[in-house]
C-alpha cells in the first residue's frame, strides 16, 4: 500500500455465510437461507431484492438478532462495526439496538404500541439509553417527526396510531430508528405503505442521513425502480440463496441471472406499454346504472361535546361514479381521504353528508341485517394484510369462513374445494394452506387477503393498497389474476392505491385527492397524458424509475 493510499474503513455490518433455519422439534428444522454473505460499508445503501419468501426479511433480521420463535441462525457469522455478534447475549443486543442499529420494520399498523402517544413511542429510544434530558424530548420528538414529513408535528405527536394513516405510521416508525443516529439502519421495505411523494422525501431522507453521518444502510425491498434509484449495491435472492450482487447499474441494467431478468420485466413503470383496453362511461348502455354512485360525500371526525376537539374534514364533496365491469382508482398521498372514501363506500365509516349508492342502495341508510346482505356483494382488501387476518386460523380456514358467515355452498365439502381454488387463483400451494398467518411472508399474507375477497365473487371489491406489500412477480400474477376476473365475472373494481404505475396499469378511470379534496378527475389515458394540475404532476413525475410528462 502506497503512502497516499488509506485503508477502507471497516463496514458497519458484515455477514458471512449465513444460514438460517426454523423449527427444531420432531419436524426438525428447516433451513430457509444458504450461506449469505455480504457487507454494507460506512454511508453505503445496499439492497436486497427478490420475491416475497425469498430470505430477504429472514436475512435482516437474522442481522440484529430479532429473527421470530424457531427461527435460528445455524452456521455463519454477523459483525457490527468489526465485533462479532454472532453469539452475543440479549442484554448485549439490547444496548446494540437504537444506538448502533436502527429498525424499521415492515409492518407499521403491528410495530406502535396502541396504547402510548406517538411522541411517547419515539422518546422511548431515549429513555432506554439516557440519551436525552428529560427537558429536551419533547423538541427531539418533535424535530424527528418533521424531519420525515410530518405534518403538524407538534399535533401528531400527541395522538395514538389508530389516528394516523398507515403512511403516517411508517413515518413515525422511521423517525424512530433514526432517532439515536445509529450507525446501521436495516429498512424492511420502509417505503411499501408511502405515497410517491412521501417516498422520495423518505429515500432523500435516507441519503441525506447516509451522506452527512456515514450511516449505512441495509434496504430490504421489492420495489426494483426504488432500488435502482436509491442503493449503490444489488444483493438479488431466490430461494434463500444469492443469484447476483453487484452494482445498481450493473445489476438492473444488465443482469446476468435469468431471475433477475423475470423480476425486471414484471416491474411495473410508467414505461411499460399498457395493453389493458379501457371500457368507461361512453361504453355502456345508455339505461344501465353504474354499480357505485359517489356524490357530494363529506366525512367529518372530532368535534363532539365531550372531547372537545375540533372537526376535521377528511372527505370534503368527492363525486364519481364506476360503470359495471370497470375499474376506478382514487390516488393522492397518505392522508388525502382515500381509505375514508373507501370505508364509507364500503358501509364502515358514516358520512356527514351526500350520498353513496351501491347496486342501487343507499350504503349510507342501511342498518341491520340490510348492512350485513350488502357485504357479500362488497368486500374490502386491506392495505395491511397481518391485521386483517385471525392469526388463531389456518389460511385455508380463513378463506373458508366468510362461506360459512353467509351460508354458500351445500356441504362443507364444497365450501372447502371452493376456498381451495380460490387460494390457488392467488398462486398460493396446497403446502402453505394449513400454515397460519405469523408462519407466511407479508406478500404472501396479501394474497390469503385477496384470495378471501375474492371467494364470495362479490359486485364490487375495494383494493386498498392491495399490492403494496407484494413483490413484483406476484404483483404481476394478481394484476393479471384481477383483470382475469373482470372479463369473466364483469366484476368492479374500486382502487386505492399510492402506485401510479400500477394505477396506469389497471385503472380506466382515475380521482386525484387532496386533502379530502378533489384535484382533477378523468380517463387514466388523460389523467397520465396531460394532467392539468401541478399536484398531479409532481404525483406522476414523484415515480421511480419512470417516463414522465
Amino acid at each position: 500500500m502506497s503512502a497516499q493510499q488509506t485503508p477502507s474503513p471497516a463496514p458497519v455490518l458484515d455477514v458471512r455465510g449465513l444460514s438460517v433455519g426454523y423449527g427444531g422439534g420432531r419436524g426438525g428444522t428447516t433451513q430457509v437461507t444458504h450461506e449469505i454473505s455480504f457487507s454494507v460499508a460506512p454511508g453505503e445503501i445496499l439492497a436486497l431484492v427478490g420475491e416475497s419468501g425469498s430470505g430477504k426479511t429472514t436475512t435482516a433480521q437474522a442481522a440484529i438478532n430479532l429473527l421470530p420463535q424457531g427461527g435460528q441462525v445455524l452456521a455463519g457469522s454477523i459483525a457490527l462495526d468489526g465485533e462479532d455478534v454472532t453469539d452475543a447475549s440479549a442484554s448485549r443486543w439490547r444496548s446494540l439496538r437504537g444506538r448502533r442499529v436502527g429498525l424499521v420494520p415492515q409492518d407499521p399498523g403491528g410495530s406502535l404500541d396502541p396504547t402510548k402517544r406517538i411522541g411517547d413511542s419515539i422518546a422511548e429510544a431515549f429513555r432506554i439509553h439516557r440519551a436525552a434530558p428529560r427537558r429536551i424530548l419533547a423538541d427531539r420528538v418533535v424535530e424527528l417527526l418533521e424531519r420525515v414529513g410530518l405534518d403538524d408535528p407538534v399535533r401528531r405527536a400527541k395522538q395514538y396510531p389508530h389516528e394516523l394513516s398507515g403512511g403516517m405510521k411508517q413515518r413515525v416508525l422511521i423517525a424512530g430508528a433514526i432517532a439515536l443516529g445509529p450507525g446501521l439502519l436495516i429498512a424492511d421495505e420502509p417505503t411499501s405503505a408511502l405515497d410517491v411523494t412521501v417516498q422520495r422525501r423518505i429515500m432523500e431522507l435516507l441519503d441525506d442521513l447516509r451522506r452527512e453521518s456515514g450511516t449505512g444502510i441495509l434496504l430490504v425491498t421489492h420495489d426494483l425502480a426504488l432500488a435502482g434509484e436509491a442503493a449503490d449495491r444489488v444483493l438479488v435472492l431466490q430461494g434463500g440463496r444469492v443469484q447476483e450482487e453487484g452494482t445498481s447499474e450493473v445489476v438492473l441494467g444488465n443482469p446476468t441471472a435469468e431471475y433477475t431478468r423475470r423480476l425486471l420485466a414484471d416491474a411495473p413503470t410508467l414505461a411499460t406499454p399498457v395493453h389493458r383496453v379501457a371500457r368507461t362511461e361512453a361504453d355502456r348502455a345508455p339505461d344501465e346504472a353504474p354499480v357505485l354512485a359517489v356524490s357530494d360525500l363529506t366525512v367529518e371526525f372530532g368535534g363532539g361535546f365531550l372531547t372537545r376537539t375540533p372537526v376535521f374534514r377528511a372527505v370534503d364533496g368527492v363525486s364519481f361514479a364506476i360503470p359495471r365491469g370497470t375499474t376506478h382508482a382514487l390516488v393522492g398521498e397518505s392522508g388525502s381521504g382515500k381509505t375514508t372514501t373507501a370505508r364509507a363506500v364500503a358501509a364502515f365509516q358514516g358520512a356527514a353528508s351526500g350520498s353513496v349508492t351501491l347496486l342501487g342502495q343507499d350504503v349510507l341508510a342501511l342498518r341491520g341485517p340490510a348492512r350485513r346482505a350488502l357485504r357479500r356483494q362488497v368486500q374490502l382488501v386491506y392495505q395491511n394484510p397481518f391485521g386483517s387476518l385471525d392469526p388463531r386460523q389456518t389460511i385455508l380456514e380463513s378463506v373458508l369462513e366468510p362461506l360459512t358467515n353467509f351460508g354458500l355452498e351445500a356441504s362443507p365439502g364444497a365450501r372447502r374445494e371452493h376456498a381451495v381454488a380460490a387460494l390457488e387463483r392467488v398462486s398460493l400451494p396446497a403446502a402453505l394452506h394449513r400454515r397460519r398467518p405469523r408462519e407466511l411472508s407479508g406478500g404472501q399474507r396479501q394474497r390469503v387477503a385477496i384470495a378471501r375477497a375474492i371467494v364470495l365473487h362479490p359486485e364490487l371489491l375495494i383494493l386498498d393498497e392491495a399490492t403494496s406489500a407484494l413483490d413484483v412477480t406476484v404483483q404481476a400474477e394478481i394484476l393479471r389474476l384481477l383483470d382475469d376476473l373482470q372479463r369473466e365475472r364483469g366484476m368492479t373494481y374500486l382502487v386505492i392505491s399510492h402506485d401510479l404505475a400500477v394505477v396506469r396499469q389497471i385503472a380506466d378511470t382515475v380521482t386525484v385527492l387532496r386533502r379530502g379534496r378533489t384535484v382533477e378527475q378523468g380517463t387514466t389515458a388523460e389523467i397520465f397524458a396531460s394532467p392539468q394540475q401541478d399536484y398531479t404532476r409532481d404525483l406522476i413525475a414523484s415515480i421511480p424509475g419512470g417516463v414522465h410528462p
